[in-house]
C-alpha cells in the first residue's frame, strides 16, 4: 500500500493536483476491486483552513504538515502561489523532510521551483511549465528540460504544466504497481489525448 501526500496552498493550480488526484485514486479503486490492498491520497496544508486555487476552487485540506501519515509519494503542485512558497521556510523545511524519506518527491508545473529551492532538487534535471522555464534556470544549479512532458531524476520526477501532471502521475503509477495496471488506470479515467486545437509550429 501507498500513500500518496499532495501539497496545497493559496493559488495552486487546480488540475496540477486534481490530474494526478484523479490518477492515483482511480489506481486505488482498481486495486480494491482486484482484491488488492488500496493506497491512500491525502492533501495536506499548513492548515486545515480552506485553501483557494489559481481559478477559485475551493479545498478543505485533509491534513496539516503535523498531523498527516507518513507519505511514500510527494506531489507539489505549481500554480502563481509558488512564487511565495519557494520563500517560505516552513513550507520548504516540510518539503525536505518529507523528501529524505519519501520513495518519490514530484513537482507539477511550477512546483519545480519549489523542489528546487527546498534542496531537494537542486543539481537535478527538472521540467516545468514554458512559461516559467527561465524563473527556474535563473534560480541556477539545475537543468531545465524543456522537451519532455515529465522527466525523471534519480526519485525526483517533475513534469511541465497543467495536463502534464496526469502523464507523470500514470507513469508513476506504472513503477509502483505495474504497467498492466497503469494501463487500466488509463483506460478507466478515458485519457487518451486529442485536442481539438493543436498549437502552431
Amino acid at each position: 500500500m501507498t500513500t500518496f501526500g499532495l501539497l496545497l496552498f493559496d493559488e495552486a493550480e487546480e488540475l496540477d493536483f486534481v490530474g494526478p488526484w484523479e490518477v492515483f485514486t482511480a489506481s486505488s479503486m482498481g486495486r480494491e476491486l482486484a482484491g488488492e490492498a488500496p493506497d491512500t491520497v491525502v492533501t495536506i496544508a499548513e492548515s486545515l483552513e480552506p485553501v483557494r486555487c489559481a481559478k477559485g476552487l475551493r479545498v478543505l485540506p485533509d491534513h496539516t504538515l503535523t498531523d498527516h501519515p507518513p507519505v511514500d509519494v510527494l506531489l507539489v503542485p505549481g500554480g502563481m502561489g509558488t512564487r511565495r512558497e519557494m520563500k517560505n521556510p516552513v513550507i520548504l523545511e516540510w518539503v525536505g523532510k518529507i523528501a529524505a524519506t519519501a520513495d518519490w518527491t514530484t513537482s507539477v508545473c511550477t512546483g519545480s521551483l519549489v523542489l528546487h529551492q527546498s534542496g531537494v532538487a537542486k543539481n537535478k534535471r527538472l521540467a516545468t511549465h514554458w512559461a516559467a522555464e527561465a524563473l527556474l534556470e535563473g534560480l541556477g544549479e539545475v537543468t531545465v528540460v524543456r522537451d519532455a512532458r515529465w522527466v525523471r531524476d534519480g526519485n525526483v520526477v517533475s513534469s511541465q504544466g497543467v495536463s502534464a501532471g496526469i502523464d507523470m502521475a500514470l507513469w508513476l503509477i506504472g513503477q509502483i504497481h505495474g504497467v498492466d495496471h497503469a494501463r487500466t488506470t488509463q483506460r478507466y479515467i478515458q485519457y487518451d489525448p486529442a485536442p481539438p486545437y493543436q498549437a502552431d509550429a
